[in-house]
């Protein structure tokens, strides 16, 4: 036995005790882990790669997975994925994975450096690989966040819906408001609270070339264009005032060295009695560092903060927050719809990229979908004021501005 195949079982062996897990090895040894009830079996192609799971497990796997030097032999990248999350709460870290752990906390400031230039660059790295690929796995609104599930079964679609419904009535919209939408995608949002909600204008905001011409078009088709207007510019730059702030899925790239600048501005941009909807991904846990992989290769300059991280800096910027709710799971569901989907259309999109490409991302919504499910990786949705008395104090009024939006809905198909 090699000292690095040595290394590996005394590493996993601990780990893995629910579930089973058999390893090949460039040697031609091969490892057994945990029960092996249904075991996943992958292998490893060279050496090297043993090493750097070894060493750097949290950056390293999905590069190996990508590069081919990583192969699922049975189950999938998700089943391996989901087998080392389900038992990671056992994991006692070597001294080295530690040590990148702490640099990389010690560090994070200076990757986040998320000036307007830069977060336009990592905008532009994610968000602007094109349509074309996009629609191969979302749904037909556009929606590329998480849904809200209701009810089991209900199909993505219908769940993105209820998502902006639940939202919609979160922010208290009256006919003559006038919404910040920051981060807003393909504008399937913007057009929601036009069409459905009835607010006066939505002004929508993002800094991908490729989302803001869809989301005008869309716009223009289905003439709200004077109502629902959309700007390729950073958050940091709209001028005026706002009776409602809105931003989903945008939060994880702002960076925490950022967060005062964020709440600032969006203070500064609502209204006396008006009000904001956060809704942001983050980590139902202490503050930690985001997965290396993850802003290395999908989203450069993200984090996902802990609700400590975000609060904190709401109550410094003179904000209140008055109401918070923590979706649990449904991003999971979610991710799998998409993981699903896209699988099922893979080879459309390797005819765009290239299998390497395809690796990537099935390993981007596999590991994405298994923290979700088995780590303290949640969906936040804050509502924020600059008063306090600005909302109702009980909760009652949601269902019944849902039941109002879903009324629409339905008399608008």
């Amino acid at each position: 036995m090699s000292l690095s195949s040595w290394l590996l079982r005394k590493a996993l062996t601990p780990l893995i005790r629910r579930g089973g897990l058999r390893l090949a090895l460039p040697s031609g040894e091969r490892l057994a882990f945990g029960d092996m009830s249904a075991p996943v079996v992958a292998r490893l192609t060279d050496e090297r790669a043993l090493w750097s799971l070894l060493l750097d497990p949290d950056l390293r796997t999905g590069e190996l997975f990508t590069d081919g030097r990583l192969v699922m032999e049975q189950g999938s990248i998700y089943d391996f994925l989901s087998l080392i999350l389900d038992n990671d709460g056992e994991r006692n870290p070597s001294p080295i994975v530690q040590a990148f752990d702490r640099f990389r906390t010690a560090t994070q400031l200076w990757r986040q450096r998320n000036g307007p230039d830069r977060s336009r660059r990592n905008v532009a790295h994610h968000y602007d690989l094109g349509d074309d690929f996009y629609a191969l796995f979302l749904d037909p609104d556009w929606q590329y966040s998480c849904a809200y599930f209701e009810e089991p079964g209900q199909s993505l679609a219908d769940a993105q819906r209820a998502k902006k419904r639940h939202i919609a009535a979160k922010l208290l919209l009256k006919p003559h408001h006038r919404v910040l939408d920051i981060g807003c995608g393909w504008g399937g949002l913007a057009l929601y609270l036009t069409q459905i909600a009835g607010v006066a204008e939505v002004l929508g905001v993002t800094l991908s070339e490729e989302q803001i011409a869809r989301a005008q078009q869309r716009g223009e088709d289905l003439g709200l264009a004077e109502r629902a207007r959309f700007a390729l510019s950073d958050y940091r730059a709209v001028e005026g005032r706002f009776d409602r702030i809105v931003s989903v899925g945008m939060f994880e790239h702002v960076g925490l060295g950022n967060y005062e600048q964020f709440f600032a501005t969006c203070r500064e941009r609502l209204t006396d009695d008006g009000v904001m909807l956060l809704h942001t991904i983050g980590c139902s846990d202490e503050p930690s560092v985001t997965n290396p992989w993850i802003t290395r290769y999908i989203f450069p300059g993200g984090h996902l903060p802990s609700l400590s991280d975000i609060v904190k800096t709401v109550e410094r910027s003179g904000l209140v927050v008055t109401d918070i709710e923590v979706l649990r799971l449904h991003y999971a569901q979610t991710l799998r719809a998409w993981r699903l989907a896209f699988m099922a259309r893979r080879d459309d999109a390797a005819e765009m990229f290239d299998e390497r490409f395809c690796r990537m991302w099935e390993y981007y919504l596999a590991m994405s979908e298994a923290a979700f499910r088995h780590e303290q990786v949640v969906v936040f949705q804050l509502q924020i004021t600059r008063r306090q008395e600005t909302v109702p104090l009980t909760r009652d009024y949601l269902s019944k501005a849902e039941a109002v939006l879903r009324a629409r809905e339905t008399a608008s198909l």
